[in-house]
């Protein structure tokens, strides 16, 4: 039983933990693969919610290997289009989550990382 919001596992071995919320955790795995030498193909992400967001980012970093504990619909149009395998343990429509309707049909890798990266750094920004 998986004890974190994101796992990341060569083979059994658990690389990469988060417990953040929103899409830290992923965000927070992109510095980590780009400090450490793994071959992003070779991992298999374990994560509770997937949604479109999350689906993109994860293509991005080049990993082929999810496992949702829920997945969305748009999660799941998005994995299946970049031909990334992935199981989960519930699939809904949606997911309660403004990226998610804020992305909506996007496919666009680099764009969608632009507006979730602008997104993080508005959510971060000390209220004036």
């Amino acid at each position: 039983m998986r004890e974190h919001a994101l796992e990341v596992y060569q083979g059994e071995t658990l690389i990469f933990y988060s417990d953040g919320k929103w899409l830290h955790p992923l965000l927070d795995l992109e510095q980590f693969l780009a400090a450490h030498p793994y071959d992003p193909g070779a991992l298999s992400v374990h994560d509770k919610i997937v949604g479109r967001a999350a689906a993109l980012l994860i293509v991005r970093l080049g990993v082929r290997r999810v496992h949702a504990d829920i997945l969305s619909e748009l999660g799941a149009d998005a994995l299946r289009h970049f031909h990334v395998a992935f199981d989960y343990d519930r699939l809904v429509p949606r997911i309660a989550c403004q990226t998610e309707a804020l992305l909506g049909d996007e496919l666009d890798l680099e764009r969608a990382h632009a507006l979730i990266l602008e997104r993080a750094r508005r959510e971060a920004a000390p209220s004036p």
